[in-house]
């Protein structure tokens, strides 16, 4: 008997029961219900104010109105145990266990694209113990086979369990497996037996959890205000200390006046609590509406952008926050997806290299045309070549060249529908496997449709069927795929393509010559990050081939060792292969994806690519788009099996491009609020380096005792990529450099296996592509293609940067400066908590004085134009650095405001003490003092400002001018008799204005006020630009298109599962019969089998290299040399 509650605290199998609830249910597995919502009703309040409460400055505010609430769920009724249908382009709401589909051989059709981003069809087979039961109800409702398996997990590549089944019992893997998240494609139903549902699926168990994002200057804000309220309680201290001082010595003096406090200690105490309310200034607390008012306005630029809208899928830009602008100008790590975000997962096969002759070229080639196909009435009519020279090979029909096409016919698994006549459709396991075939269609060999026993092509317009005898499937370790076929003429021959290295070593040594051409055409090919497959080809013997077909069907029902001894056959039979020839596939990247990484580059941004892809693939895409190089020094290869290679792998990669670094000395301590968290410093590498981590080895390496080796290797290298990552690998990476290096982080995707990763980064951008909206919907900024992160980051981040920041250092100086007068002015008045300025004025400084000027700089300003800004990536490298807002920037700006309320103050006291006014009247009483003061403040903030702007617009002046008039308006205009006649008490300054602002003294304390707070400021500026900034205009040297050729061993990428061939050739068939067009199927007359004569016939070698690498001078900029920020 089964102890339950050995589940209900720890899972460690999985009991299933089909169609018994009951039984199921005392398990206590999770319903199907998702709560995607990031609240609930009992939530909602201590998580909000938690959030709010991470702004120490927002700790007043309650609770927001707004309370997210999600849709119910669909499936949410389902459950554990239940048998549910699926059809064709349903979403698999749980993860399945197969049992039976409408397809032939009990096969399903599902893209995984929100899993692992790949758009290309997975097949999965149910068991044909459970296939029999097709779609009958009756069958399906009887069926009580109980399933033991792994517990919850989120390993998306894995699964292992068992099936027991009258009274047998059978192994299931991934194979038997249908994970939410897939679609099902071109199959018309299935049924499936529910193992996981609801936050259980491994899509679920790969998400990640929702967080509150703050930028850094947020936080950065909490430890100001700090500071600040710091500050303010010790001035007020000071003061309060200094009315009881005052009260003991002054205060008998002043009886006649003010009725004296004979306790001095309570006079002090309400001293105190008066000066907190009168030099509360000094807390920002608008500060943080005016931040929201910016950032609102920021997001609108982004909106409306028409340089990130995407015409062809009409997408515009948009942000879906409104908080974390600013960060965009900050941002030092970008983590990336790689298909269908740096990539179009579009293959197209671009060049080819047959018996030693180079075919085809770039389609920008200037006064190519497309070539015609119109003699192929089968051609796809979007494919595209540029090289006639290869048509005409197969119109004189030589035989290399016919040969070539009809290998890539052959060999391969996919299959063709072709639902009405000459309308082809190829469904292949891998997108560069349907370009291969693609491409021999339109060149005159057309694959038509297969069947378990074999395959017919139509070559030159005659149809031709071909015996599949046997499929040498392709694997990661073998590299290669091959096919023994016998043609209508009773031939046998063995096709073989795969990566060139492995080809190589399996040749015939006759073809040395060929293999020295080939090898320098595939070194061209991969040199343009092309990926490349080298094709072969043998003719077998009757007789020892019906010997090794017996061999290899032993070997394949063998109960142990299986594996080992096909590979062995496989080896013996693959050899001595002659050379036909080599492809070179493009992976086609999004527009402008390398321009956009080498600009980014240069602003010092690090770009670290995550994707599911196989290895081999996503080293081509980072040689396509210039991440990797040639140039580089050395590109890492980690790809070991148990954590102590792993680390020995990271640590002589570490060592090899840092000798003399210690192993201890690369952590500083970084103190913020108490806690201490380490950080990963930089360190110095002479060279560029590369890392490539698959995801078996990066597993070990975000363990906790190796982690910091991972990252400490990986932040040495110039580019950084992990493939065959998981989803949660993907979010655990981005934790990984959030929690030990000082930067901000931006993660880019455009699928649901991308939303983790969006969600643990700073910043998240989703692109809408062809995966659906699911990154979208997570991100915080989204647009239609790759190109325009630069956009976002370069012109919008770094503006939105720089204008935060001039906004706080002026919001600060023109506060503090405002309330440091106050204090000054308390050593004048006895420590009474009299103001300094009239009541009126206090309300409108912040209102009506300065909101607007500073509001202009903030929504207006630039220092560059957007031009500019893309013209010198460099410029955006001060807002990583947070130059223009720091620790430091604050306190100049306290200093500076400190140097100010001095000037502001003991300036007007000096020009009204013991003065008189042109009609001899006493001028020194303290309604003029307030209004003198308050006139050079106000002019002071607006010199100030005029200062800080770098790009004046008619709104800038507009409200600037504004700001200056309305205080002089409001000033007459609350200083007149008809004002102090209806509210005497709050118009006491009558006549003041205009007695006082006749007077020349005035103007002349006014002007002299303002060029001494200023003056500061500009001494430092021009004293800074002399010493430290100068300007190097250097020459841009015209840029010759460099033709590259690469020593990398192989650029072969070819991603279709193993294991698929074993499901071709199975004895049943795969697909419906294709249509039988009306031609006969094995004409007379021509002779297509390849005949292995004159092999060395087309090879001319000549004396010279080909296609010399051109030698080009290195562009440069014209630099921008900043050591330091400005930050006055």
């Amino acid at each position: 008997k089964c102890n339950f509650s050995l589940y209900f605290l720890l899972e460690v199998e999985r009991k299933i029961r089909a169609n018994d609830r009951e039984y199921n249910s005392s398990f206590k597995y999770a319903t199907n219900s998702i709560k995607t919502s990031k609240y609930n009703p009992f939530t909602f309040l201590p998580l909000n104010l938690f959030e709010q409460f991470q702004r120490i400055a927002n700790a007043y505010f309650l609770f927001l109105l707004i309370l997210q609430v999600c849709k119910i769920q669909k499936w949410m009724n389902v459950q554990v145990g239940d048998i549910i249908k699926l059809e064709n382009n349903q979403f698999v709401t749980a993860d399945l266990f197969l049992l039976s589909s409408s397809e032939p051989l009990n096969l399903v059709y599902i893209e995984t694209a929100e899993l692992d981003g790949e758009t290309n069809l997975k097949v999965k087979q149910a068991l044909t113990v459970t296939g029999d039961m097709r779609d009958s109800l009756e069958a399906l409702a009887a069926f009580n086979g109980e399933v033991c398996c792994e517990p919850p997990n989120n390993r998306l590549d894995r699964f292992t369990g068992t099936l027991t089944f009258d009274s047998q019992k059978y192994s299931l893997d991934n194979e038997r497996v249908l994970l939410r998240g897939c679609t099902l494609r071109n199959t018309d139903w299935c049924f499936g037996l529910v193992l996981f549902a609801g936050p259980e699926t491994k899509l679920m168990q790969n998400c990640g959890k929702s967080t509150f994002k703050r930028t850094s200057i947020d936080r950065l804000m909490n430890v100001l205000v700090l500071f600040i309220f710091g500050l303010l309680a010790l001035m007020c201290i000071i003061l309060a200390v200094g009315n009881g001082i005052w009260e003991n010595h002054a205060g008998s003096k002043f009886n006649a006046f003010l009725p004296r406090e004979e306790n001095t200690v309570f006079s002090a105490f309400l001293t105190f609590w008066s000066y907190i309310i009168i030099l509360n200034t000094v807390v920002p607390i608008s500060l943080y509406v005016s931040m929201e008012v910016i950032r609102l306005g920021n997001s609108y630029y982004i909106n409306w952008d028409r340089t990130m809208y995407h015409a062809r899928t009409d997408t515009p830009a948009e942000a879906r926050t409104t908080t974390l602008n600013e960060e965009l100008g900050q941002i030092k790590y970008i983590f990336s997806d790689k298909t269908g975000t740096l990539t179009q997962n579009i293959m197209t096969f671009n060049k080819c290299s047959i018996n030693g002759k180079s075919y085809g070229q770039d389609q920008s080639h200037i006064g190519e045309k497309q070539m015609d196909f119109s003699f192929n009435r089968l051609a796809d009519p979007k494919f595209l070549f540029y090289d006639h020279s290869l048509v005409e090979g197969v119109k004189l029909e030589l035989p290399d060249v016919h040969a070539f096409f009809r290998l890539l016919a052959l060999c391969h698994t996919v299959m063709a529908e072709e639902k009405r006549e000459g309308d082809l459709v190829y469904q292949a396991q891998s997108p560069d496997e349907g370009a291969l075939v693609t491409a021999a269609r339109n060149f005159g060999f057309v694959f038509r449709s297969r069947s378990p026993e074999t395959v017919t092509i139509e070559e030159m317009g005659i149809q031709r069927s071909y015996e599949m005898l046997a499929i040498l499937d392709f694997n990661n370790v073998r590299k290669r795929m091959s096919v023994i076929v016998r043609n209508p003429e009773g031939k046998l021959s063995l096709y073989c393509k795969g990566a060139d290295t492995i080809i190589y070593e399996r040749l015939h040594p006759s073809c040395s010559e060929v293999m020295k051409v080939t090898t320098e055409h595939l070194n061209e090919f991969a040199g343009e990050g092309l990926r490349t497959l080298v094709l072969a080809y043998k003719d077998l013997d009757e007789e020892y081939f019906s010997e090794w077909k017996q061999r290899h069907h032993e070997s394949n029902v063998a109960l142990e060792y299986r594996e080992e001894k096909l590979e062995k056959l496989y080896e013996e039979i693959e050899k001595d292969m002659m050379l036909i020839g080599a492809t070179a596939i493009e992976d086609k990247l999004q527009d402008g994806v390398a321009q956009t990484i080498e600009q980014l580059a240069k602003a010092e941004i690090k770009i670290w690519v995550l994707t599911g892809d196989k290895q081999e693939t996503a080293e081509n895409i980072g040689y396509s788009c210039n991440l990797l190089r040639e140039e580089m020094n050395d590109v890492f290869i980690v790809a070991a099996n148990s954590p102590e290679e792993v680390r020995q792998e990271l640590r002589d990669a570490r060592l090899k491009m840092c000798p003399d670094t210690e192993q201890d000395k690369f952590l500083i301590p970084e103190i913020i609020l108490g806690n201490i968290p380490k950080v990963v410093q930089d360190e110095n590498v002479n060279g560029e380096y590369g890392l490539v981590i698959n995801g078996h080895s990066l597993a070990f390496a975000l363990e906790s005792n190796m982690e910091l080796e991972f990252l400490r290797t990986a932040c040495m290298c110039k580019t950084v990529i992990c493939c065959r990552v998981t989803p949660l690998q993907k979010a655990q990476v981005v934790e990984l450099v959030k929690k030990y290096k000082k930067a901000v982080t931006l993660a880019i995707g455009d699928g649901a296996n991308d939303v983790s990763m969006i969600k643990a980064a700073h910043i998240g951008v989703g692109i809408s592509g062809q995966e659906g909206m699911q990154a979208v919907l997570s991100s915080d900024f989204s647009f239609a293609q790759f190109r325009f992160l630069q956009h976002l980051l370069l012109v919008h981040g770094r503006w939105s940067y720089l204008r935060m920041c001039k906004f706080l250092r002026y919001f600060f100086y023109k506060n503090f400066t405002f309330t440091f007068v106050h204090f000054w002015y308390a050593f004048f008045c006895g420590f009474s908590a009299q103001t300094v300025y009239d009541e009126g004025f206090i309300t409108l400084y912040n209102l009506v004085y300065t909101a607007l000027p500073v509001l202009g700089m903030s929504l207006f300003d630039q220092d560059v134009n957007a031009g500019w800004s893309l013209e010198y990536p460099q410029l955006y490298v001060p807002g990583q650095l947070s130059q223009y807002f720091s620790k430091r920037a604050f306190m100049m700006c306290a200093l500076h405001s400190w140097y100010s309320s001095l000037v502001l103050f003991f300036v007007p006291y000096a020009a009204t003490y013991d003065t008189a006014r042109d009609d001899g009247k006493d001028g020194a009483d303290y309604q003029s003092f307030a209004l003198i003061t308050q006139t050079c403040l106000t002019v002071t903030m607006c010199v100030q400002l005029g200062l800080d702007l770098s790009y004046w617009t008619v709104v800038n002046n507009l409200f600037v001018w504004g700001s200056l008039g309305m205080f002089f308006i409001l000033t007459f205009t609350m200083y007149t008799d008809g004002l102090f006649r209806l509210r005497p008490s709050s118009f006491a300054f009558i006549g003041t204005a205009r007695n006082c602002l006749n007077q020349p003294n005035v103007w002349l304390t006014v002007a002299l006020t303002a060029i001494l707070c200023v003056l500061p400021v500009v001494a430092y500026r021009f004293f800074y630009i002399k010493l430290f900034f100068h300007f190097e205009p250097a020459p841009r040297p015209r840029r010759t298109k460099l033709t590259r050729r690469s020593t990398r061993r192989s650029g072969y990428a070819f991603s279709h599962a193993h294991g698929y061939g074993d499901l071709v050739t199975s004895g049943r068939f795969l697909r419906r019969h294709a249509l039988t067009p009306s031609t006969g199927l094995i004409p007379t007359g021509r002779s297509p089998g390849f005949k292995p004569t004159g092999r060395s016939a087309g090879y001319s070698p000549v004396g010279r290299e080909q296609n010399p690498k051109q030698k080009v001078e290195p562009t440069s900029l014209q630099m921008f040399r900043a050591v330091k920020d400005c930050s006055f």
